[in-house]
């Protein structure tokens, strides 16, 4: 959420700021609208309470003078009933003001290069040889080797569902672990494992509502949600909470299932991992000081990058334009994975810091003293990494020519196994 005061004070930025980022502009004009209104129905309450003020201390003068009070008292009613016609216009108008401020995406930072989509996006770095031989697409070999299972999960579920069997259930059990433990025990991340339904509220604090309801899952009879990302639960640890600055930053991760629609994706991506109704993801999210939240989220992009040096994945860094940014950052690096049987990188994760977007929405303030007016804080996540997406790298990135995926040596000791093979 954007600080209304900017909006107030500097609409034209604001309006460049959206233009940049290929949003709606005109934002800015229907939330000035609903506030003037606001504004203007709360200057002449106060009027009239001060007016209701003067007229109770003359009734009590006339009275004590036994003069006629009638007059002054029907003045004294008329004043009441429009105060409460006036509390309607406000109640009306500031949450008109609301709704228009949910729908306002966070504006690009300064630093963010100009562009209109991922076209203009800018590759930051590479690491790794992406190599250019051919192989098999991840989800044949998948199938061939007997871990992949999409025809069972079309059964019980439909489409965009995978079934996990054998080797392939413990090599994706093999990946979290392996980053949980990676982002724990040497990248000082504290492990949560928070609720995957959510209420709305969780929800429009992260910024999925109301802009992306069409692409979540919701329960019928219940006001719960299945999170897209743990991003949202674990943003919402800390809501409405106070911290000290000497906490911060605050860093967790976090491995859950997450559930998406995927509204307006169909055609796309329909064969294998990489666009699931339901896929595992570890998530990385930070509470930060905002005068360190650049340099933040450069250490959380590369504790995300060094799962896949650890891996062996070639991959690519990648800073978003102000046109491809998501709904709730301010600026983002995805990182990009290869997948040589289609030639290209693919994203596997997005780092990104909100600045006090969602700590708007969830109210989540820090001290920097305890006699310190209360600030927001920053918040930053990113996905480190997707399992699914990983696992998919792996078995196109390590085919060997006799049909079998090298198990990369990273997760020796959580899967036994180093070579995957067919009939095994």
């Amino acid at each position: 959420m954007l600080d209304p005061k900017q909006l107030r004070n500097n609409p034209d930025a604001v309006k460049k700021a959206l233009k940049d980022r290929n949003a709606d502009a005109s934002l800015v004009d229907k939330f000035l609208a609903a506030d003037e209104r606001w504004r203007k129905a709360t200057f002449e309450v106060d009027e009239l309470k001060n007016r209701r003020n003067e007229i109770t201390d003359k009734i009590a003068q006339m009275k004590k003078k036994k003069e006629d009070t009638s007059a002054i008292i029907a003045e004294m009613k008329k004043a009441a009933d429009r105060i409460k016609e006036l509390d309607e216009i406000r109640r009306v108008e500031e949450e008109q003001a609301k709704k228009v401020l949910l729908e306002f995406p966070n504006l690009p930072h300064v630093s963010v290069p100009p562009g209109m989509d991922a076209r203009d996006n800018i590759e930051v770095r590479k690491w790794g040889e992406a190599k250019k031989a051919k192989v098999k697409p991840h989800y044949e070999i998948g199938k061939e080797l007997g871990i992949l299972d999409f025809e069972s999960a079309a059964k019980i579920a439909g489409s965009r569902f995978c079934t996990l069997k054998g080797l392939g259930a413990q090599l994706e059990r093999a990946l979290i672990n392996f980053m949980l433990d990676l982002h724990s025990e040497e990248h000082g991340y504290t492990e949560v494992f928070p609720p995957i339904l959510v209420n709305a509220d969780s929800m429009q604090g992260t910024g999925q509502l109301p802009k992306f309801e069409e692409d979540l899952f919701k329960c019928r009879d219940d006001e719960f949600y299945l999170v897209p990302t743990a991003e949202v639960s674990v943003t919402n640890i800390h809501k409405n909470e106070i911290l000290s600055l000497d906490q911060l930053p605050i860093k967790y991760c976090a491995f859950s299932p997450c559930f998406r629609r995927e509204a307006g994706s169909y055609g796309k991506d329909v064969r294998g991992l990489i666009r699931q109704h339901q896929f595992n993801k570890v998530e990385l999210v930070k509470f930060v000081d905002p005068q360190k939240s650049y340099e933040e989220l450069e250490s959380l992009t590369k504790n995300a990058e060094e799962v896949l040096r650890r891996l062996g994945l070639p991959y690519r860094v990648v800073e978003l334009c102000g046109g491809d940014l998501g709904f709730a950052a301010a600026k983002t690096f995805d990182l990009e994975v290869w997948f040589p049987s289609e030639g290209k990188y693919r994203e596997i994760s997005s780092c990104s810091n909100f600045e006090t977007f969602q700590a708007r929405r969830t109210n989540i303030k820090f001290r920097k003293d305890p006699k310190a007016k209360p600030e927001f804080v920053h918040t930053l996540n990113g996905s480190g990494l997707a399992v699914g997406r990983t696992m998919a790298a792996i078995l196109e990135n390590f085919q060997k020519d006799d049909g079998s995926v090298e198990v990369p040596e990273a997760l020796h000791q959580y899967l036994e196994v180093p070579i995957l093979k067919i009939g095994k």
